[in-house]
């Protein structure tokens, strides 16, 4: 309702209709959430078509209008029943039409009525209505003056807890003298309830509507001191951060009259203007302006704030829609390939495979590339010449030892310093959301009471979940579909089988000593040259000295090492050159020693030489490719298995097997007169500080064992390899093209290995299919045919005994 303007009171003060006046038949104004009193002045906003019909009607008459109170007030269209019966006769004094149809009318209360029937319903209500005088009261009494005066004291103490007591309204209540003229004043001001309004305008008797009006002020009185005593306690809790803002607010309101910026402000309109710019995702957005509106209210120094002010720090710093242009070359992809490794054919092709698949369909959601093999063959530097070919930012997250969850999926805001994870990390370095993201040692992860890393990474690793991932700290979706993903690993053993299913392995096995020779000179000697300050004229390097670097101070399948000792001749000539020697130096096969001291590695056995009970196996390890010397020997005894040199279970059981199959196939002369039930044999693995395990070296046991039982040799340039079964059956293994390269390095010229196996030799490169001599093999019997010789004197199976 709107105000009433000091001029209409006025106007309305000088006029007094008298009653005779009223007609019998009036327009009805139905009116909600108010009951109108006798005297009363309100201004109305009429708006609903019939009531200004109404209104219109009752201005074309002598202006008077029955005003009467909807049961409901959200009727649009009340009927006879949803209208109470009494009302109240009001003359309309001022009416002004507004623009959008709306009257906005100023009527008075004349006199109570009551409808009689209804003359009329369309377009608007009309009545018919009589009168209700009011009861004449008898003269003045003890007990009206005391209802009186207990009424306007009750009034005055309800007005002062408000706080709306003035002299004027004391005075206005001490000049009402007629008991119904003090209730119908007091009931029309009071907060009171409809049906209670309503009943008090029904009320004919003075004194009667009077004392209603005092008990109900006795219950307002009270509401009244309820709640001026909780305004009273909440003012008096106001904190002193409550203060101190309003107290900003009024330096805010300075700054801006002087027309200065207040830094506070300035950090908010910086903090809108990023979240505007980073056009991050709908929810994304609406959480990043819910939140600098909690710290647009905060105490700039609170530690809350300073949570969510880092909150927002990341929401507007990560690539949310930033992304590098993908312009997929196929030959100059392979160019780079060609260029930055030697060797690794098979690799390449199925890295360019999986680059024009990327290219023909940009939205293809191909498996997860997992480079596995060895430390050292260039499994990290694929992925940069990958990011480089793509012309892609390049991430790389080490996975080494990590064991908490929460370092993949972030951790929970409520935590002290918490963080998101080294996903979103990765992505806000690269500052783009389709950057090469390298994740280095896979199968390294651990796994403890503070979660499983690797079950956090299935989210993000798999292609049909990672375009809505969640990270517990950001906790809103961020599309990780657009991120390139590589891992690398050195076993594939020990990753999870679900997070090993969703990726393609691609297995990079060691180089040879041609490949490294070639690496050598294309890329560590110039690398290792420009890190020492050197120029190629200052120091050369012969294909020997590089051979021999190879052979004998290094024993990898990678090229680390071999880089290590590169960059040692590089410091010590660069030391030479810094003292003042000018001449440039020469490294050969000769001086060697000289400047990189004895060799390293020594071979534990020569290779060229066939020893009775000493087999040669070829092992797989994490660094590769190596060879496995194993030593068996018979002695007096209790006829006991003795196994030393670090064995594993599965070896161990291999040993097991080798002995019963030898003692199988020994003929019955031989075995009683060796006695092997009063014998122990003992089978030993050199280098025993290392721990080995694995089946296939149950051939090489068998074999030493049966050289040491018949006093035949083993060939001393022969490796094997192959799990061995009680009936002499030679079973299939696992890493052949990494055993040949270690039986390259060793001098070995002939390998024995599975018949199942004949298809793996398509893996291993044609220069190493040349060097060494492969022979697939079934049983025992075709083992023992290649590898034992006999004996060329007597010497040696009486070297045997004493052995």
């Amino acid at each position: 309702m709107a105000e009433v303007d000091r001029d209409d009171l006025i106007t309305v003060l000088e006029e007094e209709p008298p009653l005779a006046d009223i007609p019998d038949s009036l327009p009805l104004l139905p009116v909600r959430d108010v009951v109108i009193f006798t005297d009363m002045l309100l201004p109305l906003l009429v708006g609903r078509e019939n009531s200004v019909r109404a209104v219109e009607e009752a201005v074309a008459g002598k202006g008077f209008i029955f005003l009467c109170t909807q049961k409901d007030a959200a009727l649009e269209a009340p009927r006879e029943e949803d209208l109470y019966r009494v009302g109240t006769v009001g003359r309309v004094l001022r009416v002004l039409k507004l623009p959008d149809g709306r009257l906005k009318l100023l009527v008075q209360g004349v006199a109570k009525g009551k409808i009689e029937r209804f003359t009329r319903r369309r377009p608007s209500f009309r009545v018919r209505i009589a009168l209700l005088p009011e009861e004449t009261p008898s003269e003045a009494s003890l007990e009206s003056e005391a209802l009186m005066r207990n009424v306007r004291e009750q009034t005055e103490k309800i007005l002062s807890l408000r706080g709306e007591l003035n002299t004027d309204i004391t005075a206005v209540l001490q000049n009402v003298e007629e008991p119904g003229k003090l209730a119908d004043l007091i009931a029309s001001n009071i907060r009171l309830k409809i049906e209670e309004s309503q009943a008090l305008l029904e009320i004919l008797d003075p004194l009667e509507r009077l004392r209603k009006v005092n008990d109900l002020l006795k219950r307002e009185l009270e509401l009244s001191a309820v709640q001026a005593k909780i305004q009273s306690d909440v003012k008096d809790e106001i904190s002193k951060s409550q203060r101190d803002h309003f107290l900003r607010e009024q330096v805010r309101a300075i700054y801006r009259e002087l027309g200065e910026q207040d830094e506070r402000l300035a950090e908010i309109e910086e903090y809108r203007r990023r979240i505007k710019k980073a056009r991050m995702s709908r929810e994304a957005q609406e959480e990043a302006l819910r939140q600098l509106k909690r710290l647009e209210q905060m105490h700039p120094d609170s530690a809350e704030s300073t949570v969510v002010r880092t909150y927002l720090d990341w929401l507007v710093d990560l690539p949310w829609n930033r992304s590098t242009p993908e312009r997929i070359d196929i030959p100059r992809a392979k160019a780079v390939l060609e260029r930055e490794h030697y060797g690794l054919a098979s690799v390449k092709d199925r890295i360019i495979e999986h680059l024009s698949i990327r290219k023909l369909n940009p939205r293809s959601r191909g498996p997860i590339l997992c480079f596995v093999g060895p430390p050292g063959v260039g499994k990290t530097s694929l992925g940069k010449a990958i990011a480089r070919a793509l012309k892609r930012k390049f991430v790389r997250v080490s996975l080494g030892g990590l064991r908490d969850e929460a370092e993949i999926r972030g951790h929970r805001r409520t935590y002290i310093g918490a963080m998101p994870g080294r996903i979103l990390q990765g992505l806000k370095q690269a500052g783009v959301r389709n950057p090469v993201f390298m994740l280095d040692e896979i199968d390294k992860l651990g796994l403890d009471f503070r979660g499983d890393p690797s079950a956090a990474l299935l989210e993000a690793l798999d292609p049909e979940q990672n375009a809505a991932f969640s990270d517990h700290y950001l906790n809103l979706p961020f599309d990780l579909s657009q991120v390139l993903f590589l891992l690398t690993a050195n076993i594939p053993d020990t990753i999870p089988s679900a997070l090993l299913d969703r990726m393609e392995l691609i297995f990079l096995s060691g180089y040879t000593e041609e490949e490294k020779t070639a690496i050598a000179r294309r890329h560590l000697i110039p690398r290792q040259l420009r890190e020492s300050g050197l120029k190629a004229r200052q120091l050369e390097i012969t294909d020997e000295a590089l051979r021999r670097i190879i052979r004998l101070y290094t024993s990898e399948a990678g090229l680390r090492n071999l880089e290590r000792e590169i960059a040692s001749l590089c410091r010590k000539v660069a030391r030479r050159v810094a003292e003042g020697k000018k001449e440039p130096v020469t490294i050969t096969g000769r001086n060697l020693a000289r400047f990189l001291g004895p060799a390293k590695f020594i071979p534990e056995m020569d290779p060229e030489e066939s020893q009775v009970g000493l087999a040669t196996g070829l092992a797989w390890t994490s660094a590769g490719g190596e060879v496995l010397f194993i030593e068996a020997s018979i002695m007096k005894g209790k006829g006991e298995l003795i196994v030393t040199g670090q064995i594993g279970e599965v070896m161990q059981e291999s040993a097991r097997a080798a002995v019963t199959y030898a003692r199988s196939t020994l003929n019955g002369a031989l075995e009683r007169r060796l006695r092997l039930d009063a014998r122990d044999v003992h089978i030993h693995v050199p280098a025993g500080a290392i721990p080995k395990d694995g089946p296939s070296a149950g051939i090489a046991m068998a074999t030493a064992l049966v050289s040491v039982l018949t006093g035949r040799p083993v060939r001393g340039d022969l490796a094997m390899t192959g799990e061995v079964t009680l009936r002499g059956r030679v079973l299939p293994i696992g890493g052949l093209k990494e055993k040949a390269l270690g039986a390259l390095r060793a001098g070995i010229k002939t390998v024995l290995f599975p018949r199942k196996n004949v298809k793996d030799l398509e893996e291993i490169p044609a220069n190493i299919r040349r060097r060494l001599n492969f022979i697939p093999v079934e049983t025992m019997e075709e083992v023992l045919r290649q590898a034992l010789v006999e004996p060329r004197r007597r010497g040696d199976r009486r070297t045997l005994r004493k052995a």
